[in-house]
């Protein structure tokens, strides 16, 4: 982190071109708001940082946290939106670093390699930029010397020879904010959107023969902007082969990464394997040598280490743990908890209940709501019947109990330690200990009746 250095992130506006209802900061990549990614880039170098909200200002400041906030209640552009944050900054005389809060790709490193460029050359102010293959629309930077800047010059004022550079504003800068905020007196909104422009600073610093410089990004992809849905999506899949990259490089096996989704938060353990088609969601966690198998979805849970998780199963908001097998096709929702050595099996949903170590649930079985001790076998076709039509009621299994095939548990009821539920039961009253309850009719058996049943066709 850099001492004496705030940062600035302009993130008031409303984003027309996203068709959206919710302001353009708020959309999400890789598993975080765009002013998140913002947020935590410019956290890692300026202690301070600040910003500028003003459409859905409520909800932007509800979407990151330890911020401090600036009100724009009209955007009437980005030289007015510094503007309004004059009075923060009464009292500053350091470096600020003033950022779009749509520029997602952005990485700590660089920025800190911007400052040090700045402050090394003792500049007034420096434009961050980049190189790009197709540069139409955005402003060109017309050099005057190796660093220094001469103008920056919008497409649509550009003359034929200054249209043949390649070399773009990319919204980013340093100032010494004294000087910013007295040149923001001078800019003026000559334009056809009426708007301040926070680039014609630059113009009023250079004619004030200030030295202001330029400095270009290693990547230019870090300094891409996001305004419509088409770059949102580009700028999702930078970061999620990023993620698998980082991932891969510390000993995490992803077999196909561009199909795989995995959020920028994520945390996978070493020698785990992913397998195509897995998307992996929110705060999750994975824990070393587990196999998570095609077209699961993991969102918020934690899984430990050595669990297998096979084909199509969706976790959420749950816990499992170690050398657990899960699937195919399996459902743990609203805060499942399952022990070690447990296995869940195809068709099984879980929800909102704790499973013991070593409890079987290996086939088509739901349980809602229930406290399920260790070494339990629940067999095939087992529920738990946990709603009468107005409230959920809790089931709870004790240790070693059987329940047997088919059988419903009328909640509330407790089977006891190592009782046996036979199959095909409706248990509506608790078990003790070591019983066996039988809840069926009584099979009848009446011999010759389909012989003499074809006789009377």
């Amino acid at each position: 982190m850099e001492a004496n250095l705030r940062s600035l992130i302009l993130a008031a506006g409303k984003g027309t071109r996203m068709k959206s209802r919710k302001a353009k900061v708020l959309h999400e990549a890789a598993g975080r708001t765009l002013l998140e990614h913002v947020v935590r880039a410019a956290r890692m170098v300026a202690g301070d940082v600040y910003i500028v909200v003003g459409y859905q200002a409520g909800k932007v400041k509800e979407s990151v946290s330890q911020c401090r906030f600036i009100e724009q209640k009209e955007q009437l552009g980005t030289g007015h939106a510094a503007t309004v944050a004059r009075d923060s900054f009464t009292e500053y005389k350091g470096d600020l670093l003033v950022l779009p809060g749509d520029v997602t790709l952005i990485r700590p490193e660089t920025l800190e390699a911007f400052v040090k460029f700045h402050r090394a050359g003792g500049y007034r102010a420096s434009v961050l930029t980049a190189d790009v293959q197709a540069p139409a629309g955005y402003g060109r930077i017309v050099r005057r010397n190796d660093n220094e800047i001469d103008s920056i010059v919008e497409h649509r004022d550009a003359s034929p020879e200054i249209l043949q550079i390649n070399e773009i504003n990319s919204g980013i800068y340093l100032f010494s904010a004294p000087v910013l905020f007295e040149a923001l007196t001078k800019v003026q909104n000559r334009n056809a959107q009426g708007e301040y422009y926070i680039t014609d600073v630059i113009g009023i610093m250079v004619n004030q023969g200030l030295p202001v410089a330029a400095w270009k990004a290693p990547d230019p992809a870090e300094i891409t902007g996001i305004n419509t849905r088409q770059e949102l999506a580009a700028v999702d899949r930078v970061m999620r082969r990023r993620k698998c990259e980082s991932l891969m490089s510390e000993g995490v096996t992803i077999v196909d990464p561009d199909s795989t989704f995995i959020d920028a938060d994520v945390q996978i353990g070493m020698d785990s394997v992913i397998y195509p088609s897995v998307q992996i969601y929110g705060q999750s966690f994975i824990g070393d040598d587990a196999a998570i198998h095609s077209y699961t979805r993991i969102s918020n849970s934690r899984l430990g280490a050595r669990v297998t998780v096979l084909e199509g199963c969706v976790i959420a908001d749950s816990v499992v743990g170690e050398d657990t097998s899960v699937g195919p096709f399996a459902h743990l929702r609203m805060g499942a908890v399952i022990g070690d050595r447990n296995k869940i099996g195809n068709f099984v949903e879980i929800k909102k209940s704790s499973l013991g170590d070593g409890t079987k649930a290996q086939h088509h079985a739901y349980l809602g709501d229930a406290t399920i001790g260790k070494d339990v076998n629940i067999g095939a076709g087992v529920i738990t019947c946990n709603f009468d039509g107005q409230q959920k009621h809790p089931t709870f299994i004790e240790d070693e109990a059987f329940i047997g095939t088919d059988s419903q548990l009328i909640a509330p009821v407790r089977i006891g330690k190592r009782a046996y539920v036979a199959a095909g039961s409706s248990i509506t009253h608790d078990v003790p200990a070591d019983a066996l309850a039988i809840a069926r009719g009584r099979q009848a058996t009446k011999a010759g009746w389909a012989k003499v049943r074809k006789k009377k066709k």
